[in-house]
Parts: C-alpha cells; structure tokens; sequence
C-alpha cells in the first residue's frame, strides 16, 4: 500500500469531543447504558443509538403497492408506543432519539444490534454521508413468522465514523441532498 494514507475508524475518544465540542451526536450519553434495557452510548469506536416512540407500521389493508417512487403514504400506520409490535414478514420505520451533524471528512456506516439480529428483526440504514445532518431514519424488518417487539428509548443500532483519507469535494450538505436536515420519521423521496 505504500505511503497511501488509510481510512480509519474513530475512537470512542473523538466521538466523545466531536459530540461535546461540535454537537455530533445529540443528545449525547457518554458511556453505555445497560440497566435493563438494549444497550445504548458511546462504546469504543462506535456509538449506540436509541429508537424514538414514533413508529411508521407496515399495513397491507389498502392493498397499496410499495413504490420508492411514488410512496404511498397509507401504507403505513402511525404509532407513538414505547413498544411497537411489528408483524409477521413485516416492516416498520422509525428515527433515532439522536439527532446526527456528520463532520464534512467523515463517513457513517450503520449495523444492527445483535439482540435484536438474534430474534430476527434486521435493523437496516443508509450511510451518513459526510456534511449530512439530521434525526437518522431507521428501518426495521421483522424476518419472522411470529410478531416481534421494538422497545423505544432503547439500543437499535451502532454507527459506525470512518475518516476519510482527505475531505470530499462535494458533501450531501453541499448537493443539498434530500434528507437534510431531517426531523421525525421521513418517508422516500424522489
């Protein structure tokens, strides 16, 4: 590789002054917490965030056909629940408790907690492009044949920082991407 400069995934120690010095992560819970619950903080090079009590549910009464563009809004439910049931072979959205400004040299990836991989319940995000800011939209897919619970104000997912070898030339915040800046649960845009 030579003399390459290498991405590198960050510490707990630049997330924690990233989030205290520029408000990267808000709120911010500096250590993980895991008093009964599905844990979520800070963890060494990564953070764990938590689920919001606003659900959007997956529902076949209209017999609406899913469509990434043009999203029929009636194919979902609304739910404000600190527990949200999804069912069988179904789909649910949600947003993060934390609102995320990513630093114009960063890149966020997502994985799901293992707790919920373990009962089948896939936890799915896009990346967090550089530059990009807003409360993260969660997608949760129920693979089971059984209905699977989502506990709100709980662990969902951890993000990932990696650091870009330079910063990019053009950032989501600079193309005005269509997911800036957003609040709530946020359906597909075309």
């Amino acid at each position: 590789m030579g003399n390459q400069p290498v991405m590198a995934i960050l510490s707990d120690k630049w997330i924690r002054q990233q989030a205290q010095e520029n408000g990267m992560i808000e709120p911010f819970v500096e250590a993980q917490r895991r008093d009964g619950c599905i844990s979520y903080g800070l963890s060494s090079y990564g953070y764990d965030a938590r689920v919001a009590p606003e659900f959007k549910i997956f529902t076949n009464v209209d017999s609406a056909v899913v469509d990434p563009k043009d999203f029929a809004a009636n194919s979902f439910v609304d739910r404000e629940t600190d527990v949200c049931v999804i069912p069988p072979n179904s789909f649910a959205l949600a947003r993060t408790v934390e609102y995320f400004r990513v630093p114009k040299d960063v890149l966020v990836i997502c994985l799901g907690k293992s707790t919920y991989a373990r009962c089948g319940i896939i936890v799915n995000v896009t990346p967090l492009e550089p530059g990009w800011e807003g409360h993260v939209t969660l997608e949760f897919s129920n693979t089971t044949p059984l209905p699977a619970k989502i506990y709100a104000n709980e662990g969902a997912c951890q993000f990932l920082f990696l650091k870009g070898n330079e910063p990019c030339e053009t950032s989501y915040a600079d193309r005005a991407g269509k997911y800036m800046g957003q609040r709530g649960v946020t359906l597909p845009r075309l």
